[in-house]
């Protein structure tokens, strides 16, 4: 059951970004999720938000025990009880217009039932009986979800004041779970970046995340997922443990914000497709496992008897009301997530006035998909930020990298004993060291230098944009900021208010991006075709790369034809469903160019 106020929420944002999102608009009813990577960062702004608020703050040090787990819990209790401030403040004002009260119902969506009981109310004489519906309405205000997200690969080991590594339930991961887990937060969290059953098995010690007498979950489980097929599979993994997923949150691939992690090729619209169709088997793939380990328990199964469906959302590119209504109506969605759009909206997020200001003036040409994460991901990137040019002047000084302050990406072991990241000072010098004494020629020298230097301390500079915003840092080259927005961000220009940006987002207003404006998938396949040429430019000649090649290349084409059957349909509004042909037969000609040296590389494979 979807209980949302709203039918989009505001998806995670680099470390920092969406740090202090609830804070801003979750009294307004509106859902975002917090990233639990950067627990010293969180410690940051907690203390900037208790001093701002006239709150005792009491530090927990670095080296605190279990220092990560309690840093999160804090600052999560303190979003909480700025959240449930703000809204009861909200709560007491009276109905009149241009109060923060009649704002939280203005922007509702047109289809809320609680919106709708406004709007009659408002037609109401005054009097006891308008009074009585004004008190129904009060009550059912309620805030936005604060959920949190976890990146599971960021799992790293941990160790004392001694060196000594720690058990493994001191983890990146599994100190942050605990950190939400001992939250009062009653929200969802959120697990990104593939499976980590270590993880999993650890949340089965935590009582929030399984269903009360009532039988009511305070943790909700979201699963981020690229497909139908990693839907069941961490679906059954979960239920084997008794834990229900309460939503499964499915991404593009490419035409993301932040880390992209590539497919087989295979576009949304397929995605969306193959989910539509199959969702119903969800819940009866699920509960007989979620039965039997409540048996096993010896938990009252009666909550169970009633079934829940998996909500079932969709974030990655959606710009214009029409695209929303089509992942929502026509595909049958739960609800979206718009993210990117909302980073030049500074009542939503924690961007600073200068990175914000290249935002509005980015062109799709600087906006593009960068080797720069350490984890050797590729990452949604902004040319000329605060921590490319920082990381230039640096490379330039002969003093490489980062001295890596956090150290939340390591995980090369080249040229030490332990993990290191490939950003640092300590990796680069080395490495480049190594490529000078390489008999190769000077070109491919250049080649590998790049990309060395192409690696960013991005767990640090991903937060510094939030801390220079709060004005607890100053940005050039003590905070150097990089961001990480999706590519969809350059069709926006100037910054928004929160109204302006929810009614672009529900059609209540004239579109803030122009007409001609590609479709959503549309680009995604642009960006496919993209990654599919420079993984074949990369080619390690094994027959097994081929293959990979050819399946990519018709899992495109499949997608391709499905979005063709999609352009005949009726639009919706602002639904550029026309440039849907002409983008399928540019990136078709692309393809077929692609398999033409696909063929070619198959043909000197045999002859080798």
């Amino acid at each position: 059951m979807d209980l949302a106020l709203h039918s989009f929420h505001i998806p995670v944002m680099g470390t920092g970004f969406t740090a202090d999102t609830p804070v801003r608009v979750a009294p307004f009813g509106i859902s975002s999720v917090i990233s639990l990577v950067d627990d010293l960062l969180l410690e940051h702004i907690r203390e900037h938000y208790c001093k701002a608020n006239s709150l005792q703050y009491e530090p927990i040090p670095r080296k605190a025990e279990d220092g990560r787990a309690k840093r999160i819990t804090a600052y999560l209790d303190l979003v909480h009880d700025l959240v449930y401030s703000k809204l009861d403040s909200i709560r007491s004002q009276p109905f009149f217009e241009g109060t923060e009260k009649d704002r939280y119902f203005r922007l509702l969506p047109d289809t809320s039932s609680l919106k709708q009981a406004w709007n009659a109310m408002l037609a109401m004489p005054k009097g006891a009986e308008r009074q009585i519906v004004e008190d129904e309405l009060t009550a059912r205000m309620d805030a936005g979800s604060i959920d949190v997200n976890i990146m599971v690969k960021l799992d790293r080991l941990n160790h004392d004041s001694k060196g000594h590594v720690l058990p493994e339930e001191f983890s990146d991961a599994k100190a942050a779970l605990r950190g939400y887990a001992n939250s009062k937060l009653n929200s969802c969290i959120v697990f990104s970046a593939g499976i980590n059953q270590g993880l999993y098995n650890y949340m089965s010690q935590f009582r929030d995340f399984y269903r009360d007498s009532m039988g009511d979950i305070k943790k909700r489980i979201v699963i981020k997922v690229s497909d139908f097929r990693s839907a069941m599979i961490q679906g059954r993994f979960l239920a084997r443990k008794g834990i229900e997923v309460h939503e499964f949150r499915i991404e593009s691939g490419l035409n993301c914000g932040g880390h992209a992690f590539a497919s087989n090729g295979a576009l949304l619209a397929s995605i969306l497709k193959e989910v539509r169709e199959k969702r119903t088997s969800l819940v009866e793939q699920f509960k007989p496992l979620v039965e039997k380990y409540y048996k096993s328990m010896g938990w009252d199964l009666a909550p169970l008897e009633k079934n829940r469906e998996p909500l079932v959302t969709v974030q990655g590119g959606i710009g214009t009301h029409g695209e929303d209504l089509r992942m929502r109506d026509y595909f049958g969605m739960d609800r979206t997530g718009w993210a990117s759009p909302f980073l030049l909206v500074p009542e939503a997020t924690a961007v600073d006035a200068v990175t914000r200001d290249q935002l509005v003036r980015a062109t799709e040409k600087d906006l593009y998909l960068s080797d720069a994460s350490p984890l050797g991901v590729p990452f949604n990137n902004l040319r000329h930020s605060g921590s490319e040019e920082w990381h230039m002047r640096k490379a330039a000084a002969g003093n490489p990298g980062s001295p890596c302050p956090k150290g939340f990406l390591v995980s090369n072991k080249e040229f030490s004993d332990h993990d290191v990241c490939t950003a640092s000072h300590f990796y680069q010098k080395r490495k480049l060291a190594e490529i000078e004494s390489t008999e190769v020629s000077e070109d491919t020298k250049d080649t590998l230098r790049r990309k060395v230097l192409e690696k960013a301390c991005i767990c640090d500079h991903l937060g510094n944009s939030a801390l220079i915003n709060l004005g607890e840092a100053r940005d050039g080259w003590t905070s150097p900021q990089a961001i990480c927005p999706g590519p969809g961000i350059a069709w926006f220009n100037k910054v928004y208010t929160l109204d302006e940006m929810i009614d672009h987002i529900y059609g209540r207003r004239t579109s803030l991006v122009p007409s001609e404006r590609p479709h959503m998938f549309v680009k995604e396949m642009e960006m496919t075709v993209d990654w599919l040429e420079k993984q074949i430019g990369q080619w390690d000649s094994t027959p097994e790369a081929l293959k990979n090649f050819r399946d990519w290349a018709q899992n495109i084409e499949d997608g391709m034809a499905y979005c063709i059957e999609i352009s005949r349909e009726k639009p919706y509004p602002d639904e550029n469903l026309a440039s849907i042909v002409p983008g399928v037969a540019k990136e078709r000609a692309r393809l077929a160019l692609l398999l033409e040296q696909i063929q070619k590389n198959s043909e000197e494979l045999v002859k080798t």
